[in-house]
């Protein structure tokens, strides 16, 4: 059930939209800029095509031109995948030549090790040349007509994954232009979205897929679905109501449902995410078991149960499509924690499903998370752990891989004092 959708479920009119400029043909033109990043269109901007180069055009995106595409669809894409590699052999030369052998112990807070300033340093560095690589390739552009079809020859059809991401196609508000890098991100949003994720804890195929929407945090970090999956739930299993806090793509409140759980109200912000919550709930025949709430946190009333999987990395987004993973100022965090005991029954249970990426990173500090459980007058009555799976903690090329490599997911139970 998905009480009262609001109208900002669909993307904003295009109309609305910043315009970009360019010449062509002698002439001035103009088109509708999107950027699902915030982007800023580029001020100057040029024709490319078959015949641009690659050391050319890295060149000039670095110096901040656009360069919007008139040749071959697929040629695009290679020219896109050889200014990548332009700007990762430079900075993973770099990594190699200043990769050192750690030397010494580090001080143990509650079994982590305390991180050393370095890698606050390396994780804010490794953010600004991520930011900046994004900047560069952002400037391959490409352009789309009104009907979201790609006027170039070779191009797919990506009318349906625009349609997704920006709303049905309006005539009346013209042609477009997009990133390419953009542009392929939605496509690949909508392939997963087609094709969707199967979580396990869901029960057996085929009634077990998750369908991701475009802008809506995708579970594929699989470990702390399974803790929700294996916690003992409280009052020995017979939960009449639940609240899942900031639900997503619904995944964690059909987890609950399918535990056996009498009712959850599902709670987020993000209109996209309802949306996307809704047909998930929909496909797994979970409508008339959870209900979706559009608010910040907390909806009103108590429950027997409250979960939350906030953001993990206290640092601010730099485009709205990173609010799922960084969470400014531990906003969500402690607006949860603050907010928990006044919406659990006596008895009830709270849980905090958080990865302490951000202890070895130096972000937040395991005292510090202590200190604001306690300040919300609440103790920790349990806690279950998991080791993250995924590709990038064995990646030693990654520029985090010591705090990858160390990084645990943990579902807190929290109780009342």
């Amino acid at each position: 059930m998905l009480t009262s959708l609001p109208l900002s479920a669909c993307p904003p009119p295009a109309s609305l939209a910043p315009t970009i400029h360019w010449t062509e043909a002698g002439e001035a033109r103009s088109a509708l800029w999107r950027s699902e990043r915030a982007a800023a269109a580029p001020k100057r901007v040029v024709l490319a095509d078959d015949s641009t180069s690659a050391d050319s055009a890295y060149r000039q995106a670095c110096e901040g031109t656009g360069l919007l595409w008139r040749g071959d669809f697929q040629n695009a894409r290679l020219l896109l995948q050889a200014m990548a590699r332009r700007i990762d052999k430079p900075a993973k030369a770099k990594r190699e030549k200043k990769a050192q052998p750690e030397t010494g112990t580090h001080a143990r807070v509650d079994g982590h090790s305390a991180a050393p300033a370095q890698a606050v340093q390396a994780f804010h560095l490794h953010r600004q040349a991520q930011a900046q690589r994004a900047r560069v390739l952002g400037m391959v552009l490409l352009p789309i007509d009104a009907d979201y079809r790609i006027p170039l020859r070779r191009a797919p059809d990506t009318r349906l994954a625009c349609a997704e991401a920006w709303g049905p196609a309006d005539a009346a508000a013209g042609s477009s232009v997009v990133a390419l890098r953009e542009l392929l991100g939605l496509v690949s949003a909508h392939e997963w979205r087609k094709k969707g994720l199967e979580i396990p804890a869901l029960g057996a195929p085929p009634n077990n897929r998750i369908h991701p929407h475009y802008g809506v945090y995708s579970p594929l970090r699989g470990e702390y679905i399974q803790l929700v999956a294996a916690a003992a739930l409280p009052f020995g299993g017979a939960v009449p109501l639940a609240f899942d806090i900031g639900t997503g793509t619904g995944v964690l409140a059909a987890v609950l449902a399918r535990r056996g759980v009498t009712r959850v109200l599902a709670t987020d912000q993000d209109a996209r995410a309802l949306v996307c919550a809704h047909e998930n709930l929909q496909r797994l025949g979970l409508t008339t078991q959870i209900e979706l709430v559009q608010v910040d946190l907390f909806p009103k009333g108590k429950a027997a149960l409250v979960v939350c999987n906030p953001p993990w990395l206290p640092a601010r987004p730099s485009a709205p499509i990173e609010h799922a993973i960084y969470d400014e100022g531990n906003r969500m965090l402690l607006g949860f924690l603050g907010g928990l005991s006044a919406h659990l029954e006596p008895g009830a249970e709270g849980w905090l499903i958080l990865s302490d990426m951000a202890e070895h990173l130096g972000l937040r500090s395991r005292a510090e998370l202590l200190a604001a459980i306690t300040s919300a007058g609440l103790k920790v009555l349990g806690r279950l752990d998991a080791k993250p799976n995924h590709p990038k903690a064995a990646d030693t090329a990654d520029p985090l891989h010591t705090a990858r490599a160390a990084e645990v997911t943990s579902l807190w139970r929290l109780g009342m004092i």
